[in-house]
């Protein structure tokens, strides 16, 4: 208790003072249980950026549907089935046996790590490459110098693998349950959520946050067209086989930031190489169109349709990348837009107020 002049006494701490103390902590908490819960949470976004994917798919079928118009599911599940024979189709384009080979990788792959750890790997690099004895000592020294860097790489590797094995086969799912029941759900949490005051309010911001998603994916549909001609045309024009295959790659992994466009990059080289076409030319076609995709048409595409400045976002993209890595790169531009939109819908909100409010003022003093 504090006494001040005139007889006021005042507890300390005050109700203020306890009432951002508590809203502190109560972000903090939130910001924690996140940060615990963030695999789950990319699972979520990567979900919801894949349902609106299809979405304009299920919508089209929808549309010329002779049967359930009125019903999303026969739509989705139609949606889905297309997805997969054009995925199974570039597969066995480029790779035949990949799944089957796949499979058998991933059952040597604790041996083959032993074995690199150890370093007998070396052993058996040198008799299938002509290796001296000395050289192949000396990579077996290197390999054994470094058993715990190459352990703890292994394990990381295994750990990410399992992640990402587990996350495609959760994204698809949820997306079913975003593209069909993703609308009644957000008119459920704006019911939930709005007041007498604001409900209009939601209902805007939700409807802005709609638009500008699907934007974003009408923007990464443009790039991976643009990525798919321009390897394409490349490709035909050195002659390389399965040329418009291996386009199609080029378009379809665009979608992944970073890692999407180095799988590319060594699956078409390996192709040159083994096939003995000019690769080493296409190399350099790949990476002037990498510079040109990462500095100049990619900023210019996703900031004409999330309206966010060129320069704007390669920082963006930039900071996505150093605080999350491949996930930062994706979800950074969605998240600055939502942003975006959130403030602006706020700004619009306040300036609608305030002109209501100077009308009423007017009308007052009129009558």
């Amino acid at each position: 208790m504090l006494g001040f002049p005139g007889g006021k006494i005042m507890s300390f701490p005050d109700r203020r003072t306890t009432h951002v103390l508590l809203t502190a902590l109560l972000f903090a908490v939130i910001i924690g249980i996140a940060y615990m819960a963030r695999t789950v949470i990319i699972i979520f976004c990567f979900a919801i950026l894949f349902a609106y994917l299809l979405d304009p798919m299920v919508r089209f079928l929808q549309r010329h549907s002779l049967f359930f118009k009125n019903l999303r599911g026969p739509h989705i599940a139609e949606a889905y089935v297309a997805a997969l024979l054009l995925i199974a189709l570039v597969v066995h384009t480029l790779a035949p046996g990949f799944p089957r080979r796949a499979i058998r990788l991933a059952q040597q792959l604790p041996a083959l790590a032993d074995r690199l750890s150890t370093g007998e790997v070396a052993t058996d690099m040198a008799s299938s490459y002509g290796w001296s004895d000395a050289q192949a000592l000396r990579v077996k020294t290197f390999l054994v110098n470094h058993r715990s860097n190459i352990q703890n790489l292994t394990a990381s590797i295994q750990e990410s693998a399992k992640i990402a094995f587990t996350a495609m086969i959760l994204i698809p799912i949820l997306a079913i349950f975003f593209l069909s029941e993703g609308e009644a759900l957000v008119k459920q949490v704006i019911r939930l959520a709005a007041t007498e005051g604001n409900y209009d309010f939601l209902q805007s911001l939700a409807a802005d946050l709609h638009s500008m998603m699907e934007h974003y994916i009408r923007a990464k549909v443009i790039l991976g067209g643009l990525s798919f001609i321009y390897a394409t045309t490349a490709l035909l024009i050195l002659g390389f086989p399965h040329a418009i295959a291996l386009g199609l790659l080029a378009g379809v992994l665009e979608f992944i930031p970073m890692a999407g466009w180095m799988i590319t990059a060594t699956i078409i080289i390996t192709v040159g190489v083994l096939t003995h076409s000019h690769w080493l030319v296409m190399a350099v076609l790949l990476g002037l169109w990498r510079m040109m995709m990462d500095y100049a048409i990619a900023p210019r595409v996703l900031g004409h349709e999330l309206e966010i400045p060129p320069l704007l976002a390669i920082f963006t993209l930039m900071v996505g990348a150093t605080v999350g890595g491949l996930p930062g790169v994706y979800l950074s531009l969605p998240f600055v837009a939502a942003i975006r939109v959130v403030l602006r819908s706020i700004d619009r909100r306040s300036h609608m107020s305030t002109a209501i409010s100077d009308h009423g003022v007017g009308a007052t003093g009129v009558g």
